[in-house]
């Protein structure tokens, strides 16, 4: 094979190839790998880019610690299968992933699968070969005739499974023809490149353009339209890059601003197409037949009456009129109208992430714009925040710099208490407590099955004010929920002391039942020995820290109006003042994370503080963005409940969804370092209890907490009743 590399590969990539040959002899698993690598690897590297060569490399590498000589030969020689049928450098890396996560939960699995892998994907993509792969695994993990049964698709349920997560029309397939039809319409050639939905679910990614390269779903379902979607996906992407002579500033506009602009430019792009190919208008118009709700039922309106030229409403007849007014060519024209559309919209709710439209061919429209750039290489440090200690005189003549901000470079202090003529002191009335510097944790790896030290680092936030005045009155609209749980928290409060009688070891005697004994003594009779009692003290010892989950997720509507973020500030406030009632510590904190360096972490109300007007601010200034990293916050709040002396300690979870950031790709890769957080906080004595708002939390969040320590709640409008009632059960 070397001479074959030798014509295939570039000097660097053969350099590359016969590393790779020197370290899988290294290995010391036999000449089998070596002969499949040297055989496999260039084809790949030829389809998908030398680039790959190392990285499998690495990836064979890592597999000799798991299996086989054997086996690793026979993914080597299965790799080019794989290449051609993902079509993506980028796939590809992926699915060496999925092998890695498959050899580590399912060994056995991976010789039957491999044996049959062009089967598999002649129907699969990569997101529904995982899902597939992890419904055997989980309905066969003990029994492995049955396990090796379902990935050599010898079973009956195994073909039921592929047969349900098949796809109608892959990507790969009809490549060649898109190409062609492309070609045969704008007399030039792009490049199709296949992206990969969620694993967890069988929605693909929206298609979008960069450069000269159109990315597509890797596969379509037949009902969706299949070849024909696909075709109205291309011709759109290829008008975009016909009609844009260059991108649009966005000038710091809103996601409002973008959305509706985008909208008109779509418009106008399928608007000078139809102008040269006028059948375009029939194949686009087929797939705008949805119309979802709210602002996204507008943009689908405005869509269709752009497209067909028929108005549907009176916001669609407005933007119909002045689009027939521009003229084409200029962009100008298309953005002033995109903005007064969004102007028009402006009272309106909307979200960038829930808002999309129907029509299903078109793209993210991430063409479109230009984003300021960074200039990282002359983007010096921060200046360091430094504190200045002054004395009296010069605080009280310091000038006020209402713009000042968290990131002020200056920080004036004055150790000694300044009071002012009512009494107070100007600390406590403006001064703000010092944040706790950004701590580093741990973080469990499920792939190398051991903790990354200091690998996530959780920054302390202060939280934002609300207002008291609203938190007062969600309290009075829910109060006939807190006057039936005022009963049952009366019956949590300690009872004082109460004495336990007829006991033979007690602390003190119990002269009635001494009287008794004497008396049975001195008329011949057995006296009753159990002559002592003991006084008990009833007091409750219990510590709850109720924390948060404030992704980005919270602000989803739910039945009712409400959001998710609502019901919960409404439930926290509902039992915050149960708690207060019965006089257990409690705390209440929130998190959201923007990756594995920043997991922010925000104390509405800490065990110190009195409940009242403060923390009912902070609980009602709370916002949803950013991630969930649930683990490095379960850590930090287990530190937190470590630190107190209590008889019972309880960490109470309320989230909406799955743990998950934008740094992670793996799904299970959270949920494990979660699973391993509450492992922790059960080894610190604390008792952490999970109440998801998520109806697909079966999946995963009893494998995270324990059965028996997870709560669903189906229908989230129930949160504000259900919460105290929770608490009171696990108090008891």
């Amino acid at each position: 094979m070397l001479p074959e590399a030798r014509r295939r590969l570039s000097p660097r990539g053969l350099d590359t190839w016969l590393r790779g040959v020197s370290a899988l002899a290294q290995m010391g698993r036999g000449p089998g790998p070596i002969v499949a690598y040297t055989r496999a690897l260039v084809p790949v590297a030829r389809d998908l880019g030398e680039e790959l060569l190392a990285e499998t490399t690495t990836a064979c590498l890592g597999f000799a610690s798991r299996t086989s000589g054997a086996v690793i030969a026979r993914i080597l020689d299965t790799a080019p299968l794989a290449a051609r049928r993902l079509g993506d450098a980028g796939l590809f890396r992926a699915y060496l992933r999925f092998l890695e996560h498959l050899l580590a939960r399912a060994p056995r699995a991976i010789r039957p699968m491999l044996d049959h892998l062009g089967e598999i994907f002649d129907v699969l993509t990569l997101g529904g070969l995982r899902r597939w792969a992890e419904s055997g695994i989980e309905a066969h993990r003990t029994d492995p005739p049955a396990l090796e049964a379902w990935f050599a698709l010898a079973s009956e349920a195994s073909r039921a499974a592929l047969q349900a997560e098949r796809k109608g029309t892959l990507l790969v397939d009809v490549q060649r023809r898109l190409a062609m039809y492309l070609r045969a319409l704008w007399g030039r050639d792009f490049v199709l490149v296949p992206t990969a939905g969620d694993f967890e679910a069988r929605a693909g990614l929206r298609p979008f353009a960069e450069g000269q390269m159109l990315h597509l779903p890797d596969a379509l379902d037949d009902w969706e339209g299949g070849l024909d979607l696909y075709r109205a996906q291309v011709a759109h992407l290829a008008a975009h890059l016909a009609s844009l002579t260059a991108p649009i500033a966005t000038d710091g506009r809103s996601a409002l601003d973008l959305a509706c602009i985008g909208l008109i430019e779509d418009a106008r792009a399928e608007a000078l197409a139809i102008r040269r190919f006028p059948n375009l208008r029939a194949l686009w118009a087929r797939f705008h037949g949805a119309t979802a709700e709210g602002i996204a039922g507008d943009f689908d309106r405005i869509a269709r009456a752009l497209l067909t030229g028929k108005a549907e409403d009176a916001l669609s007849g407005w933007v119909l009129e002045r689009f027939a007014a521009l003229e084409l060519a200029p962009r100008g024209g298309s953005r002033d109208l995109g903005l007064a559309l969004a102007n028009r919209l402006r009272g309106m709710p909307f979200s960038a992430h829930r808002d999309l439209p129907s029509c299903p061919y078109r793209c993210d429209n991430r063409i479109l714009w230009a984003f300021e750039e960074i200039d990282w290489e002359n983007l010096g440090p921060a200046p360091a925040q430094t504190r200045r200690f002054v004395s009296v005189s010069e605080m009280v003549n310091e000038v006020e710099v209402e713009t000042a901000g968290e990131d002020a470079q200056e920080v004036w202090v004055q150790s000694a208490e300044f009071f002012d003529d009512d009494g107070t002191s100007f600390n406590a009335r403006e001064g703000k407590p010092a944040l706790a510097p950004p701590v580093l944790y741990e973080e469990f790896d499920h792939r190398l099955q051991r903790l990354r030290p200091a690998f996530a680092t959780l920054r302390e936030i202060r939280p934002r004010l609300g207002d008291p005045a609203a938190a007062e009155a969600i309290l009075e609209r829910h109060r006939p929920v807190t006057e039936r749980l005022r009963h049952l928290m009366e019956a949590l409060r300690p009872q004082g002391a109460h004495r336990i009688r007829k006991l033979e070891d007690g602390d003190e005697i119990d002269l009635e039942a001494a009287i008794r004994a004497l008396s049975d003594l001195r008329q011949g009779r057995e006296p009753d020995p159990r002559v002592m009692m003991r006084v008990v003290r009833k007091t409750r010892d219990t510590a709850v820290l109720v924390l948060l989950d404030l992704s980005e997720s919270t602000n989803d509507p739910v039945a009712g109006g409400e959001t998710v973020l609502s019901l919960t500030q409404s439930a926290c406030l509902i039992l915050a003042q149960a708690i207060d009632r019965v006089g257990d510590r409690f705390a209440i904190h929130g998190f959201q994370s923007d990756g594995r360096e920043n997991v922010f972490y925000t104390r509405l109300k800490d065990f110190d503080m009195p409940w009242g007007a403060g923390p009912k601010a902070r609980i009602m200034g709370a916002e949803g963005r950013l991630s969930t990293r649930m683990g490095t916050a379960l850590r930090h709040a287990t530190a937190e409940l470590a630190r107190l002396k209590a008889a019972r300690k309880l960490l109470l979870v309320l989230t909406d969804g799955a743990p998950s950031d934008i740094d992670v790709r793996d799904p299970h890769y959270l949920r494990a370092d979660a699973r391993a957080a509450v492992e922790a906080a059960r080894r610190a004595g604390v008792t952490p209890f999970c109440l998801t708002l998520d109806p697909g939390a079966d999946a995963y969040a009893g494998r995270i907490f324990g059965a028996a320590q997870v709560q669903v709640l189906e229908k989230v409008e129930r949160l504000p009743e259900r919460l105290p009632g929770l608490y009171a059960a696990l108090t008891r």
